[in-house]
């Protein structure tokens, strides 16, 4: 397992972290705890969850897992999402964070957060808001470091200079979805975390299952993640003609290294620039040992290329004249 610093801070993460949204629904606890377990026996130390998931079961079931190994956690949650009827529970002003974190506190059974992130942007509470009342949690100790997800690139580039103005903790970390069929953040966002040097830790790694290599052109699933008839797990956003040349380009290396083709996947990710560590999810212990088998080894930097290009985004103004320019110079 090797390890990498999270972001502009010294926090060293394993490079692959364990998604917990299915612990204590689709996941049993048992499951959940044997999965961690197996996680830090093979080097694993990075965990993410969120306040949300599965009601807050996930950050109990999280919680009692590591109570006795606390400090070789590094235990990331997230706050944002509706947590209840009223007209303040959501979103991130002073009120709902205060109040979210000392619930996440409760469910984990520890008294700190290594890492608070916030699930998506408030388009109503101030950033100024937000940011002084997460830089008041770091100050407290409640708090270690603070994160963001499903932000546009300006609004990470917004929150990073109003922390930077004020001098108060800013982001170390973004949450995006990302993977060989989801490269939208290659427009803008991945160069703006190497310049800022904000950890990427992408979430949907394997398209949501898409590149499992468990589904066939022309057959619409009727289970799993696939199945879903919306939001980001949808088929429609995975039935192209693109995604199956690059499923059929990972399926290939996968006969050919005599790996899975989610192992070739998630190998292909971790050694992408700007990517930290890939937050995979497993419903089931095999799913679990199927997705740490991507770690240990690496694609050759030819076949690394191949999926680089084949997964590439269109050719597209403006990178296309910046790319020229700079070949001119």
């Amino acid at each position: 397992m090797e390890y990498r610093s999270l972001g502009k801070s010294g926090l060293a993460v394993s490079q692959i972290c364990l998604g917990t949204m299915t612990f204590g629904k689709e996941t049993s606890p048992e499951d959940s705890t044997r999965m961690i377990d197996q996680f830090f026996d093979l080097g694993g130390n990075f965990l993410d969850t969120a306040n949300v998931y599965v009601g807050g079961r996930s950050e109990e079931v999280v919680g009692q897992a590591i109570k006795k190994r606390r400090q070789d956690v590094v235990l990331a949650t997230k706050v944002r999402m509706r947590t209840g009827p009223g007209v303040n529970q959501v979103g991130v002003s002073r009120k709902q964070i205060m109040d979210c974190v000392e619930d996440s506190l409760r469910r984990l059974q520890t008294d700190y957060i290594d890492l608070y992130q916030m699930h998506v942007w408030d388009q109503i509470t101030p950033i100024e808001e937000t940011l002084r009342t997460l830089d008041d949690l770091v100050t407290s100790g409640k708090v270690r470091y603070i994160g963001c997800s499903n932000y546009y690139t300006w609004q990470l580039m917004k929150s990073l200079c109003y922390s930077d103005f004020m001098r108060y903790a800013r982001f170390i970390s973004i949450q995006p979805q990302y993977s060989l069929v989801c490269r939208e953040l290659d427009r803008e966002m991945i160069s703006l975390c190497i310049e800022e040097n904000v950890g990427v830790i992408p979430w949907a790694p394997l398209g949501s299952g898409f590149l499992s290599g468990r589904y066939e052109q022309g057959v619409i699933p009727t289970e799993g993640r696939l199945s879903a008839k919306s939001g980001e797990a949808h088929w429609g956003h995975r039935y192209t003609e693109k995604n199956f040349r690059i499923l059929d380009e990972v399926k290939r290396l996968a006969r050919q290294y005599g790996k899975t083709p989610s192992q070739i996947s998630l190998n292909w990710l971790m050694y992408k620039q700007g990517i930290t560590s890939p937050i995979f999810g497993a419903r089931t212990l095999e799913q679990f040992e199927d997705n740490m088998g991507s770690v240990g080894w690496r694609l050759s930097d030819e076949d690394w290329n191949r999926l680089d290009q084949v997964s590439a985004l269109p050719d597209e103004y403006p990178t296309r004249f910046i790319e020229k320019f700079r070949r001119s110079l």
